[in-house]
């Protein structure tokens, strides 16, 4: 299988390349591999996705990996956002918290399969607006 094209980094394309990568690890259950870690690159495909959005509506992003924050940029840009994409704020908690030792409860199979399915939603919705 072939890598995707590559654009430059400011192409919306290139960050919506890397979202669908970070969502091609997540889905994948590697033996040994913490659900945590695997729940990390689903919120890291649902922020990159938000990202190229932004992009493409020449809005200049903040470096954050705040979801929430990311869709109430989009809002107050004037984009109306589907339900299910507020929804996506929950995977915050995997930038960071879920990553390192004792800072969080372990992921547990049900959580992990509905973080993947809501980066998947956010991933598709954003692809859609490309």
């Amino acid at each position: 299988m072939r890598p995707p094209e590559r654009f430059p980094h400011d192409d919306p394309r290139e960050w919506m390349n890397r979202a669908k990568s970070n969502l091609a690890r997540a889905r994948l259950r590697v033996p040994q591999a913490y659900l945590e870690d695997l729940c990390f690159d689903a919120q890291q495909a649902a922020e990159k996705a938000l990202k190229a959005v932004m992009m493409s509506r020449g809005i200049d992003f903040p470096y954050t990996h705040d979801i929430a924050r990311l869709l109430a940029v989009l809002q107050v840009d004037g984009m109306t956002l589907p339900e299910s994409m507020l929804s996506a704020a929950r995977l915050t908690t995997y930038a960071v918290q879920a990553r390192y030792p004792g800072l969080d409860e372990p992921v547990e199979e049900p959580e992990y399969l509905e973080a993947v399915e809501v980066a998947e939603a956010v991933v598709r919705w954003a692809e859609a607006l490309l």
